[in-house]
């Protein structure tokens, strides 16, 4: 019997299809308490006075990691939840600024897929782009995974 929740195995995945995220709007809160655990303590991020006295863009901004995070997080819980064994490799361009009070989402389009030459797994390649509410990339990402294998019965993960 299949299990709901679950994310996809390799071979559920072909190059070519796309998946989108659902949305996430990035709160104060979210800022704090990215910033405070990972010590990103940088002005930029915690004086709201900052950008305006320099000159700079305005708004609150965020870290580019926390935006990666927060994608990342929304793909955890559904393309790769419980078939996601290893982010093998990570190449990520950031195009725009995300500020507090932005939503976001990401549109994944998978690029290659092939099986290891050991055990049930297989290394997927996709590219992320992360969108802001006004449908503008604000970032882009190339995320080489290993995702474990389906067995015989249904397409149930097997986590070896």
């Amino acid at each position: 019997m299949q299990t709901l929740g679950l994310g996809f195995t390799w071979e559920q995945l072909s190059p070519g299809q796309r998946f989108r995220t659902l949305n996430r709007t990035i709160t104060e809160t979210d800022l704090v308490l990215f910033t405070g655990v990972t010590g990103m303590l940088e002005t930029i991020f915690i004086d709201r006075t900052f950008a305006a006295e320099k000159g700079a863009i305005q708004g609150q901004f965020v870290p580019a990691a926390l935006t990666y995070s927060l994608i990342e997080g929304l793909l955890c819980q559904s393309m790769i939840q419980g078939t996601g064994l290893a982010m093998l490799e990570l190449n990520k361009q950031v195009l725009a600024p995300v500020r507090v009070g932005d939503t976001v989402h990401g549109e994944i389009e998978i690029t290659s897929v092939r099986p290891t030459s050991k055990g049930n797994r297989g290394i997927v390649v996709s590219r992320i782009d992360v969108k802001n509410q006004k449908d503008e990339v604000v970032m882009t990402y190339e995320a080489t995974r290993m995702l474990a294998g389906g067995t015989a019965d249904q397409g149930t993960p097997q986590m070896a």
